[in-house]
């Protein structure tokens, strides 16, 4: 299991980005226990599951000395058990206390007994605190394991440990227990709430105020497969914390357009019901997570999901010097395991060719088929994959700012936003209607004043009754 790095006001001064994704929309992340078997140990205030649970809610209420008292307790009686320090180092790292990971779980760590969930959740842990001794010590356990399944993900850790050992080297970093934005002598402030949630978006992002229209959606039979399209988690950036806090760039509306893209795609074949999931941090920014999404991670989504999902679509996106690999995962939910990974590398010059491979390769895999001509608007695969999925990533902000899930100051450069969008409207119906529906929401925005649909667009009524609906 791998956890949020939620620091707040108390963190280190370059502090570490969320590592795993979130529960649910405007909900914080739980961890779960299973319960305590018959003739194991539990601590005197009762089962396992029980303690992890009330230890879970001091957490919550940021009462963490009541849960210190809680886990040392239960440690006494339970803790060489592997879920009891997986639950524990998981729910400690939702909520921040990084510190106390290492405090609790380092001394009683045994690779070979509590397994790699624990070993990850703690190397995680050192990274946040910038502990890199520790870290590559534990690394070097973890590789000895040879759990192939966990190669790739601690090749992931140790880059980022590169990377930090060489920011240090250089000394770009302060000392961990700096504390941000604290003057100099005075107390550092106490930890604050940090939730992080999940938006689930359900119909293509270029829909909404229009989905009323006849041939914008296709018909949804009862007997469908569901997926899931997650966020990209962002790799191997040192200064993730503080970019999820600034206007939103083009690498972090990549790891939000594709999902959509994807989502996109799979809603126009008749055996899907897709979702996609971005995340936010307390109404205030996007999140950028900073590490690949963990099966622990996956049953928390699905769990906490309406609607029972059948498939999720992990992905892990790699920028250095304008060339990209991007990684994705299939997960089966069922029996919870990876069934496929792909992967994929692009230079601006390729990055169209290789995304629409990318494409062809999941929809081959998925077996997509679609629907008959006449039963919706027929899908047809973008010219442009990148300038696709960037128009996805900006109709996603201006319409979370709009229902103020996300504030405006997210969207970098709404005019520019316009712009881009714009001079692609004319090459397809799509691409009109993604237009004209992120103009009516900049309008409702007010951003910018003088917002108005100018752009030339594709000549089809859809189009035409699109903007009449929308008063374009």
């Amino acid at each position: 299991m791998g956890f949020f790095d939620r620091f707040a006001a108390k963190k280190p001064a370059s502090p570490a980005t969320p590592q795993t994704p979130p529960q649910t929309a405007a909900a914080e992340s739980e961890s779960s226990a299973e319960s305590t078997p018959a003739g194991s140990a539990a601590g005197p205030s009762g089962s396992v599951k029980t303690q992890l649970a009330s230890a879970r809610e001091k957490l919550d209420a940021q009462d963490v000395a009541g849960a210190m008292a809680i886990y040392e307790e239960l440690l006494r009686a339970a803790g060489d058990r592997p879920d009891v320090l997986v639950t524990l180092s998981g729910d400690l790292g939702t909520c921040g206390y990084v510190e106390q990971i290492v405090e609790l779980v380092a001394p009683r760590y045994d690779a070979e007994r509590h397994g790699p969930a624990t070993g990850i959740n703690l190397l995680q842990a050192y990274l946040a605190v910038r502990n890199t001794q520790a870290a590559q010590h534990l690394l070097d356990i973890l590789f000895a394991l040879k759990r192939p399944e966990l190669e790739q993900r601690l090749y992931g850790f140790s880059n980022a440990l590169a990377e930090l050992i060489e920011a240090e080297r250089r000394g770009q970093l302060p000392p961990p227990d700096a504390p941000a934005n604290a003057e100099a002598g005075g107390p550092a402030p106490g930890p604050q709430k940090a939730i992080v949630s999940l938006v689930t978006i359900s119909k293509p992002i270029w829909t909404y105020g229009i989905e009323t229209l006849p041939g914008i959606l296709p018909p949804k039979a009862d007997r469908l497969r569901r997926i899931a399209f997650a966020q990209l988690s962002l790799i191997g950036l040192p200064d993730a914390a503080e970019r999820m806090k600034k206007p939103e760039d083009s690498l972090a509306r990549l790891s939000r357009g594709f999902p959509l893209w994807m989502a996109d795609l799979f809603t126009y074949s008749p055996n899907y019901a897709p979702v996609a999931a971005i995340g936010t941090m307390n109404k205030e920014h996007y999140v950028i997570f900073g590490a690949e999404w963990t099966a622990n991670n996956l049953r928390e989504l699905v769990q906490s999901n309406k609607e029972p999902i059948d498939y999720v679509f992990t992905g892990t996106l790699r920028e250095q010097a304008q060339d990209h690999e991007l990684t994705i995962k299939v997960w089966e939910i069922k029996r919870f395991r990876e069934r496929k990974a792909f992967t994929v590398r692009w230079t601006p010059a390729t990055a169209d060719a290789e995304l629409t491979k990318l494409a062809e390769t999941i929809r081959m895999f998925m077996e997509w088929s679609a629907y008959p001509a006449d039963a919706a608007l027929p899908y047809a695969m973008p010219a442009s994959p990148s300038a696709w999925c960037d128009t996805l990533g900006s109709s996603v902000s201006f319409f979370l700012a709009d229902k103020g899930v996300v504030p405006k100051s997210v969207i970098e450069d709404p005019a520019s936003d316009l712009a881009r969008v714009g001079e692609r409207a004319a090459t397809s119906e799509r691409d009109s209607l993604a237009y004209l529906t992120l103009v009516e929401r900049a309008i409702r925005l007010g951003i910018p004043e003088n917002a108005a649909a100018t752009a030339p667009l594709f000549t089809s009524p859809l189009v035409e009754e699109a903007g009449g609906l929308l008063g374009l």
